[in-house]
């Protein structure tokens, strides 16, 4: 088994790190995009007002707050969007694969929203109508009521931030493609070693009243057979010598008893 303190931690490569900070600077974008709005969507909502005030068409009156709500609705879903693809982010400087595809799945979608409305803006909301006949105010008419209104500075920032949205979302989702971030976010491998012959596992308590593993002959605490003294080898007679036949712990001791030939000790005489 290996040890996992002895696996080396997956080191982040640079190219997902800077990933993550283009898609910060694609909120950041965001945020002040999304400021610009609130600060102009009201004059834009009078301007279009005043424009097809008296017009005969159905639904012209409805056409200013439709632009409001509308201008307002997609800046706060893209700001939404953008806040996701933050917190995607933290989650890719962690190596988590499902969080890569939905930065892809999401960006995606954010590439062709930012990019329309960059076309869009870009070509003039309004003048792409031409002239429409009647009491209807044209498309070139409301630009040019547009363009009076509101600060000469919004129409090149708002083109400015949008360039550089798409191309922080954009340069994102490629870093993310490439093979060192391919190899950062593939799922690793358990690897395993065989164990050593002989090797022991230190530390692995041994339970109660679990047999353990027998020991060799010669070692303290191997059972004796009968008759072997113990040192001795097994199936080998004990060692013979003096003390094993005679002496003060052999069985053969002499015989203090007299023999019967022997005469015994004369009593005295009383004469």
């Amino acid at each position: 088994m290996v040890d996992s303190q002895s696996t080396p931690a997956r080191q982040r490569p640079s190219i997902v790190t800077i990933s993550s900070y283009l898609l910060f600077l694609f909120l950041a974008c965001q945020v002040i995009s999304l400021i610009l709005t609130l600060a102009t969507i009201g004059k834009t909502r009078d301007v279009l007002r005043e424009a097809y005030e008296g017009s005969s068409a159905d639904g012209a009156e409805q056409v200013a707050d439709f632009f409001f709500a509308f201008g307002l609705g997609s800046s706060i879903l893209l700001l939404l969007l953008a806040v996701t693809l933050a917190v995607l982010a933290l989650l890719n400087n962690q190596g988590r694969n499902g969080a890569r595809i939905t930065t892809w799945i999401i960006g995606g979608i954010m590439v062709c929203c930012v990019g329309g409305t960059l076309l869009s803006g870009a070509a003039g909301s309004f003048t792409t109508g031409g002239d429409t006949g009647g009491d209807m105010p044209s498309g070139e008419e409301i630009q040019r009521r547009l363009d009076e209104a509101l600060p000469s500075w919004i129409t090149p920032v708002s083109l400015v931030l949008g360039v550089i949205s798409l191309l922080a979302l954009l340069a994102a989702l490629i870093l993310l493609a490439l093979p060192k971030a391919n190899e950062f976010f593939r799922k690793p491998t358990a690897g395993w070693e065989p164990p050593t012959p002989g090797a022991s596992y230190p530390g692995y308590p041994q339970a109660q009243g679990q047999p353990g593993y027998p020991q060799a002959p010669g070692e303290p605490g191997y059972p004796s057979t009968p008759g072997q003294t113990p040192g001795s080898e097994p199936g080998y007679p004990p060692p013979s010598g003096p003390s094993s036949s005679s002496g003060p712990s052999g069985t053969d001791r002499p015989d203090d008893t007299p023999p019967a030939d022997r005469p015994g000790p004369t009593p005295p005489s009383t004469s």
